[in-house]
């Protein structure tokens, strides 16, 4: 089988969970190579065979213009659009220095990204390989004194981890509420619930911060277990700081709606603060229930499912009323843990993710 040679590069992007728009793809060879630190997608690497393989023109000299074809990758959760990107071809040696200069400042960029990343805890487990491949998923940018880095309410679509300088973390009243400094992780806790930011963050001095979208924050979890580890102990060090008054409410059941709090949010705390017990919700006239033993989900029920699928169904529902009621029989609490509570959080909000897809 023969494959022709091509660079493209990806024009439009919408929901794709692996690639992002402007990013190349390139055939030589027989060798396909993909985004740095980016897996392979077999629906993709279907569609750019078809095209290498068969007699597909990648662009044509149309009305004395060259005019490139579009092809699309779909058929999971996402779509993206992507075109011929012509080989500047460099003939000359000096052409060949420049293209090589551009390699060389390209790679020097990623090597100081990693450097950047390498003091921060959260990549201390990772080897310096591992650095430079997360290096290329993340942007560097300054931030003055006084700029609102994270606004109340806003969708939260990035994860930020703050290099130098100092943020501050305020409440509806301009109340510090916390500081935050030199490897200090923000938005962590909207990225995993899909909630919105819940507070407002501003920079107290110039600070460079490193950000990283939502899709890449869920490859480098996905690649790096360890990471895994790390974000689900912050979390739970953080909802227990956050949420203490919650928490001590719960010692003695608790009651609420969801205007208050999200699903998300009250399984998190429950998990967080290891406690055992049901929580009883009602949504209209339909009723639902996940069992916890140690903040672990060991059962789940509702709509006429069980286990994760029904857990799944839970995470999705904005409205309704809750109650959280101590202790199980000892019947239930011989069940088995439905799986790792911060996976199966993970899991939950992908699928939500991929239905929003579908309705877009």
């Amino acid at each position: 089988m023969q494959y022709r040679n091509g660079v493209f590069i990806i024009t439009e992007e919408k929901r794709c969970p692996i690639y992002n728009a402007g990013e190349e793809l390139r055939v030589n060879k027989g060798i396909l190579t993909l985004p740095v630190g980016k897996p392979t997608c077999l629906t993709l690497t279907r569609d750019l065979i078809v095209i290498v393989t068969e007699d597909v023109p990648y662009e044509r000299y149309r009305r004395g213009e060259i005019e490139r074809f579009r092809f699309e990758c779909g058929g999971c959760t996402g779509l993206i659009s992507f075109e011929f990107k012509r080989d500047k071809g460099y003939a000359t040696l000096q052409m060949k220095m420049l293209a090589a200069r551009d390699r060389k400042e390209k790679t020097r960029g990623i090597v100081q990204f990693a450097d950047l990343l390498r003091p921060i805890e959260i990549f201390a487990p990772l080897t310096y390989d591992n650095l430079l491949d997360i290096a290329t998923l993340f942007t560097f940018s300054p931030y003055p004194s006084g700029f609102p880095i994270v606004q109340k309410g806003e969708p939260g679509t990035l994860l930020y981890i703050i290099i130098s300088g100092r943020v501050e973390i305020l409440d509806d009243d301009g109340v510090t509420l916390a500081e935050l400094t030199q490897g200090d992780v923000l938005g962590e806790m909207s990225l995993l619930s899909g909630e919105a930011a819940m507070t407002t963050i501003v920079a107290t001095e110039p600070c460079h911060i490193a950000t990283l979208k939502s899709k890449d924050f869920r490859h480098i979890l996905t690649k790096f277990p360890v990471l895994q580890d790390y974000f689900y102990k912050l979390l739970v060090s953080r909802i227990t700081r956050i949420n203490l008054q919650r928490a001590e409410e719960l010692s003695s059941g608790m009651v609420g709606q969801f205007d208050d709090i999200s699903v998300v949010e009250l399984c998190q705390m429950i998990n967080a603060n290891l406690k055992t017990g049901r929580l009883k919700l009602e949504f209209g006239t339909t009723r639902a229930c996940i069992d916890f033993r140690e903040g672990e989900i060991i059962h789940a029920e509702f709509n006429g499912s069980t286990g994760p699928d029904a857990f799944f169904q839970i995470l999705g529902r904005s409205e309704g009323r809750f109650k959280f009621i101590n202790g199980l029989k000892p019947a239930d609490m011989e069940r088995d843990v439905l799986g790792g509570f911060m996976a199966l959080l993970m899991q939950g909000m992908k699928r939500l993710d991929d239905l929003e897809g579908r309705e877009d």
